[in-house]
């Protein structure tokens, strides 16, 4: 993903404005969701494993979902945070902050 975007992404909170940004560019370029839908996929996994190594949650999956619990016993969705993010109602940089409000 990371090679493919050419964004600088270090699992730290702060990257995930940039990949934020990254996806309204998509959606404001018309890309059609068909064409992005797997990127997007990947976007949501790099927040949700920056959400688990932040928070030291853990993934889970279930019928081909997949969410973050973290360790308050909260269960995340950032893939669908990231198509939400495409669609202009969603924020992956704001599911972190609040994913990781509980943690110090």
């Amino acid at each position: 993903m990371r090679e493919g975007a050419r964004m600088r992404l270090d699992y730290s909170a702060q990257s995930l404005w940039r990949v934020d940004r990254t996806i309204e560019e998509i959606s404001r370029q018309g890309a059609p969701y068909a064409a992005v839908e797997t990127a997007l996929r990947g976007f949501g996994a790099y927040a949700g494993e920056v959400v688990v190594r932040l928070t030291g949650g853990e993934w889970w999956s279930s019928g081909g979902d997949h969410w973050v619990r973290t360790p308050d016993g909260s269960l995340w969705d950032p893939i669908d945070e990231a198509r939400r993010c495409y669609h202009g109602d969603g924020s992956l940089r704001l599911l972190c902050r609040d994913a990781t409000s509980g943690t110090a």
